[in-house]
């Protein structure tokens, strides 16, 4: 099997090649909504993460993040990256087996 990557054209006739959302580190992430924002397909979606994830901690304290709730509705044009003060994302070309 050979593995051909996906690519598409700009209206103009160059060739572009989409890079779709891989990850999200929510580590990094502020909540700040800039991703979800941005983003037209529904990809994201805030949800809350507990401050600290030692065992032994019996805290509750929590804070918004923002999650992948949808990826495989990206189209992978990177506006979400382009937004994000943080970095918190990764994008991979999509390759299909030919």
């Amino acid at each position: 099997m050979i593995a051909t990557q996906v690519t598409g054209r700009t209206r103009g006739g160059t060739e572009w090649i989409p890079h779709y959302v891989a990850s999200l580190n929510q580590a990094r992430c502020i909540g700040c909504g800039r991703c979800f924002k941005s983003c037209s397909r529904q990809v994201f979606t805030l949800v809350e993460r507990q401050l600290n994830d030692d065992d032994d901690d019996d805290s509750e304290e929590t804070r918004k993040v923002m999650s992948l709730a949808n990826p495989e509705d990206c189209i992978g044009c990177q506006a979400c990256s382009k937004a994000c003060p943080k970095s918190c994302l990764t994008h991979e070309p999509l390759s299909l087996a030919g």
